[in-house]
């Protein structure tokens, strides 16, 4: 019983009734459907429920369609001259001819069935495929979104930190002669000898590649540089902390040469301010 069962799920009768068989495969199902009922069974329970699939899926012809079937088909039979117009004696043998198979369209309809079904899953694959696609990039600019307002806030938290640090004094540097808009704020903290350019707020002309801003500190009379920097777009989200320092009179930029200078440049004095 066992190399029965093996045998029925093993697809052959589902082959079998699709047509999908060897000469040899087909005597075989044969064989074994005259030798167990059991086969023979289960043989004519995979045709009904193939022929009830393929009439509940079955798609109704138009009346039009019908009425052309119909049409060509009476056409056909009277412009049919191969019926045989005398009675031919009949040859008497000792062969039985076996009545020859109806054509069955059951599995034309059981195949376009099938392949409905095949192309609405491809579609709505394809359809859900391109939905996640769509929520994934949202949730890229979602997250990107959240990174950029997550800066914003940090920064705006240490900037605010710096202005209610009571140990830090704001300098206002105004611009000179040849730069009357150019405006600049520095945290100085004497006590923590820490120097910040608030570079949200700064507003001096764009720089070259080949210049820098030098920032001064006036101590005793003397410039002390503070380091250079430059006004782009990267710099202008955050405090920038400069060399620390413990006195100053005066704070002053000025244009320099890449990698700043000795000494200031005078006439390239942009702003400046004191307390």
């Amino acid at each position: 019983m066992e190399d029965i069962k093996a045998y029925i799920e093993s697809g052959i009768l589902e082959l079998y009734v699709l047509g999908d068989v060897t000469q040899e495969e087909k005597s075989h199902v044969e064989a074994m459907i005259s030798e167990y009922p059991v086969v023979k069974a289960e043989l004519d329970e995979i045709e009904r429920s193939m022929e009830a699939y393929a009439l509940e899926n079955a798609i109704e012809p138009s009346e039009e369609l019908r009425g052309k079937i119909l049409n060509s088909l009476l056409t056909n039979f009277g412009d049919d001259d191969t019926f045989p117009t005398k009675k031919e004696p009949v040859k008497k043998d000792n062969v039985i001819a076996f009545p020859a198979p109806k054509p069955n369209s059951f599995y034309k309809y059981a195949f376009a069935a099938c392949l409905a079904l095949l192309i609405l899953s491809v579609a709505a694959l394809v359809d859900m495929y391109n939905q996640l696609n769509t929520a994934n990039t949202q949730l890229v600019a979602l997250s990107s979104s959240n990174q950029h307002f997550s800066s914003t806030v940090k920064f705006m938290d240490h900037q605010l930190g710096i202005y209610r640090d009571t140990s830090f004094k704001v300098i206002k540097l105004k611009g000179t002669a040849k730069h009357s808009s150019a405006l600049m704020l520095v945290a100085f903290s004497p006590i923590k000898k820490q120097v910040m350019i608030d570079m949200a707020d700064l507003q001096l002309p764009q720089n070259d590649n080949a210049h820098q801003y030098q920032l001064w500190a006036l101590v005793s009379g003397k410039p002390v540089s503070l380091g250079v920097f430059d006004k782009t777009a990267s710099d202008s989200a955050d405090m920038k902390q400069m060399q620390s320092i413990a006195l100053a009179q005066a704070f002053a930029v000025t244009l320099e040469p890449k990698g700043g200078s000795v000494n200031p440049t005078m006439d390239q004095m942009v702003v400046i301010g004191s307390f």
